[in-house]
């Protein structure tokens, strides 16, 4: 009889350590969460200027990034539970009828037209040298896969100088993306086990990870 395995077999992650994934082959991963740009407001100098500034960051960077784009439906019910409690605590009647207009509207609209909300992640790869030249992989690549045995992680006992290295790359990354007008922030322990929470469990509606 075969033995059911468990979703953690399947993931090839050993841990998250302050911020830093660590996968079963040694090699880790930062993630970062950056914010966007509404490109298509801008003047056609500045869409001009952001591509160019884009194509600079990524001619400059020597290793590898991921850009991952999560788009999700937005859940609307906290928003109109707050509404709600503004309309029940309102005592001005003019604004309590256009509070309740208000309501009305955005619970037609939203029944009407799906409001998504994308999400934007860079994965930052880093091997340590005594893996060899394996080739980095990112979020998308989170796979099992039969060069990857736990036990190779167990080789390596310099966590730190290795995250130190990993963080520069973080660094150039933020410092490339400050310059094409696009906001960034570091994920810790906790909001990069919330991530991959969500990835495996779709259906469960939490608050976002925010910048």
């Amino acid at each position: 009889m075969t033995e059911a395995k468990t979703t953690q077999e399947f993931v090839p992650i050993k841990e998250v350590r302050d911020g830093i994934i660590i996968m079963k082959d040694g090699s880790m991963r930062a993630i970062i969460l950056s914010s966007s740009l509404n490109f298509a407001l801008k003047s056609t100098e500045e869409q001009e200027a952001i591509i160019y500034q884009f194509q600079n960051f990524l001619n400059s960077l020597d290793f590898s990034i991921q850009i991952s784009v999560q788009s999700r439906e937005l859940d609307i019910r906290p928003y109109l539970a707050t509404l709600e409690k503004r309309y029940n605590e309102e005592l001005n009647d003019l604004l309590k009828i256009q509070t309740k207009e208000y309501i009305s509207f955005v619970k037609s609209f939203t029944e009407s037209q799906n409001i998504m909300s994308k999400t934007f992640f860079i994965v930052i790869p880093f091997a340590p040298t005594f893996l060899g030249a394996k080739k980095d992989t990112g979020l998308g690549r989170f796979l099992p896969s039969k060069n990857a045995p736990e036990k190779v992680a167990e080789k390596s006992d310099n966590f730190e100088e290795n995250r130190t290295q990993l963080e520069q790359r973080v660094s150039v990354v933020q410092q490339g993306l400050t310059r094409c007008g696009i906001r960034s922030v570091s994920l810790g322990t906790e909001e990069t086990i919330e991530l991959f929470y969500k990835l495996f469990n779709p259906g469960d509606t939490e608050k976002p990870i925010k910048l």
